[in-house]
């Protein structure tokens, strides 16, 4: 979502675009990974998925109190020239390694998609149907996102109001950690 928001200030949300079609594609693949893999875990090794979840929960926990320290900077490049003559190939290539390099969304999709999972039904439908309402979910907050950002984007670029942002941010990674490990 930062991604797509400072691109959203840099480059306008048009040519966004082609990084949010990579980073959709990206969490596609993180999704179906982490659905397949934790449903063997599921099946065979429940309190190894306990554990993981757990650890998923520290880490949503650990990554809300880093931002909540943050110190407000945001890499932003007043210098759109440069910026907006990025490839689109580049834009999605970057997207897609983002999301699938990504080890915050594959806690959170290893953490929050198997209760999502009814083993004693087909996973080939569920699975589909997961995947298509969080790819369009990814795309609609990207847009949201690089659209803010395109609007907000002189606000944004001051510290004290950047480090307000990673105040609530953190906030809610926090709150989405204690859900997790007491859900």
């Amino acid at each position: 979502m930062t991604l797509a928001m400072t691109l959203g200030m840099s480059i306008g949300v048009r040519r966004t675009l082609w990084m949010m079609w990579g980073e959709v594609i990206g969490v596609a693949c993180v999704a179906i990974s982490a659905v397949i893999g934790v449903s063997a875990i599921m099946l065979k090794l429940p309190l190894l998925f306990s554990i993981v979840k757990f650890l998923g929960a520290f880490y949503l926990f650990y990554i809300g109190i880093n931002m909540w320290r943050s110190k407000g900077k945001l890499a932003l490049s007043h210098n759109n020239s440069a910026a907006k003559n990025i490839r689109k190939r580049v834009l999605f290539s970057q997207g897609f390694i983002t999301a699938i390099a990504n080890p915050k969304g594959w806690a959170f999709m290893i953490s929050l998609l198997p209760p999502f999972i009814n083993t004693n039904k087909s996973l080939v439908p569920q699975l589909s149907l997961l995947v298509v309402v969080i790819m369009i979910s990814e795309l609609v907050c990207m847009l949201i996102y690089a659209t803010g950002g395109k609007t907000i984007g002189r606000t944004l670029t001051k510290s004290e109001n950047v480090k307000t942002l990673n105040k609530i941010s953190g906030t809610l990674m926090i709150a989405v950690a204690f859900w997790l490990a007491l859900g």
